[in-house]
């Protein structure tokens, strides 16, 4: 078993957007071990590997190596247990790698970064996606399952999934959401457009642009969804209507509608021509 530092010739082993929270502390090795002392863990949650993504994987290891290093943990047998990277593993094995880079952590190790992982996604400042990061870093560098995570976390397993699917929003939508522009509700309408790039574009504009609800937002998903071949015909499904509008209308005279943003909203009074513009100010005391 050789040891590397963290100094000279990391390069050549790791690429330079490697992630660096899978190590302790600066001074921690990654050390290169036989691929005959490395075995799965009993505990992997993930039993099945699709046999052709570990053909390609094995092949882009044959040409370029090994671009992140295992995480394993020592057992009493005289061997290491991969605590991440078994997917890395079997793929190097099929590469016919004998060495792999790797990084050695004890039980208490692993536990206390566990903990600290758990006490930073229940930070009360995190943003989703930060949140979303955090949960996945969990699950990638511990195999701890999603089930596992929500129930360390004390919530649903669906409300993790959701949180981690945020992962998969275009660019921009996140970068909106971290700003706060728009709503988890709205990304979740953005998410369900995956297979249309161009439809999550043009949703995104529409709520940041003219402050649609998270309810708008769904509602222009369904008419995408149900053949709606116009912006248009999505707008025109999306009008909100709610007691209070109906109750406003109702005294005014003239029709309100309300369009809820992630800071607040805004109410509309709808008038069809400069009489009816001029009446109702003068019913407002303007």
């Amino acid at each position: 078993m050789s040891r590397i530092g963290l100094g000279k010739g990391l390069d050549a082993l790791i690429p330079k957007d490697f992630d660096s929270t899978v190590l302790l502390d600066k001074k921690e090795r990654i050390q290169n071990v036989s691929v005959s002392e490395i075995q799965p863990t009993i505990d992997q949650p993930r039993r099945q590997f699709d046999e052709t993504a570990l053909n390609e994987l094995a092949a882009s290891i044959a040409r370029y190596g090994i671009l992140q290093p295992l995480i394993v943990t020592p057992s009493k047998d005289g061997v290491y247990h991969i605590i991440a990277g078994e997917r890395r593993w079997r793929a190097a094995k099929k590469a016919g790698l004998k060495q792999l880079p790797v990084i050695i952590r004890s039980s208490k190790e692993l536990e206390r970064l566990e903990i600290a992982l758990i006490e930073n996604v229940q930070r009360v400042d995190l943003s989703p996606i930060e949140q979303a990061v955090s949960i996945e870093r969990l699950h990638q560098q511990f195999n701890i399952g999603y089930s596992d995570i929500a129930e360390r976390l004390g919530k649903a397993t669906t409300t993790v999934n959701n949180i981690v699917r945020l992962l998969q929003l275009p660019e921009a939508a996140r970068k909106a959401l971290e700003a706060k522009r728009i709503t988890e509700g709205h990304a979740r309408s953005i998410l369900a457009l995956k297979n249309n790039p161009e439809r999550q574009h043009r949703l995104l504009e529409l709520i940041e642009g003219q402050g649609w609800s998270v309810r708008q937002a769904e509602q222009f998903v369904t008419a995408h969804k149900q053949g709606a071949d116009t912006i248009a015909k999505a707008k025109a499904k999306t009008t909100s209507q709610t007691p209070e509008t109906k109750n406003l209308t109702k005294k005014l005279g003239y029709p309100v509608s309300l369009r809820r943003t992630a800071r607040g909203g805004r109410l509309e009074i709808h008038f069809k021509n400069d009489q009816e513009l001029s009446r109702l100010i003068d019913n407002l005391g303007a």
